[in-house]
């Protein structure tokens, strides 16, 4: 599964890192791929999209689910 979300609050490089800890640190998921200039991040396993807004909401980002396929 491949999750798409629009990711707020990320100002710089480290911002972008912090985003990709967070959530590669979610249970099933595989590979993330997050990019500052666009404010996205791709989500790749079997996790749940709301626990993936939740986290990265928790650490002070927005998150917002785009696309689920």
């Amino acid at each position: 599964m491949a999750i798409e979300l629009k990711i707020t609050g990320m100002t710089c490089a480290g911002c972008e890192e912090s985003v990709a800890w967070i959530l590669k640190a979610q249970p099933g998921v595989e590979a993330v791929a997050v990019d500052l200039s666009t404010g996205r991040a791709i989500v790749e396993g079997d996790t749940d999209p709301e626990r993936l807004t939740a986290a990265v909401a928790a650490q002070g980002f927005g998150a917002e689910l785009v696309e689920a396929r």
